[in-house]
């Protein structure tokens, strides 16, 4: 099972699709399925471009995945202003009180290699992201 905090390259096998020259980080992954995020992917906005965000300051925003892209979410290195996080690897937390997000953003200068915003995800049912790994369409990675 890749481990969360683990980093999965597409193969050629992707070519095409959603998923082609894409590198996710898994932030879940364990017997109901798993979840990642698209690390190298700029969404064409940023944060404060989004109505909902508008007095927010400028912060890049990567476009997670096709999953629900009505949601912001984040991974990040800090746990001492953001609550509520759950932790994937060594200093990488996931999620968090979205006020104190933007708190850490806009009122203590995070920036953006402590946080990572993402528009949507991308998901995976019990056993899928394995079987995809199997048949070939990820490798595990180190490269970034």
């Amino acid at each position: 099972m890749t481990k969360p905090g683990s980093y999965i390259k597409s193969t050629p096998s992707l070519d095409g699709s959603y998923f082609e020259n894409s590198i996710i980080l898994i932030v879940e992954n364990n017997n109901d399925g798993a979840v990642g995020f698209v690390v190298n992917r700029p969404f064409q906005r940023n944060l404060n471009e989004l109505m909902e965000f508008r007095n927010s300051k400028p912060f890049p925003l990567l476009e997670g995945g096709p999953v629900d892209q009505e949601h912001i979410y984040s991974v990040h290195q800090r746990p001492d202003l953001i609550k509520g996080t759950q932790p994937i690897a060594s200093d990488m937390y996931y999620g968090g009180d979205i006020q104190h997000l933007l708190d850490a953003i806009n009122l203590h200068g995070a920036s953006e290699k402590e946080i990572q915003l993402f528009i949507g995800y991308c998901g995976w049912d019990a056993g899928e992201l394995e079987d995809e790994l199997e048949e070939g369409s990820w490798t595990v990675t180190t490269d970034l």
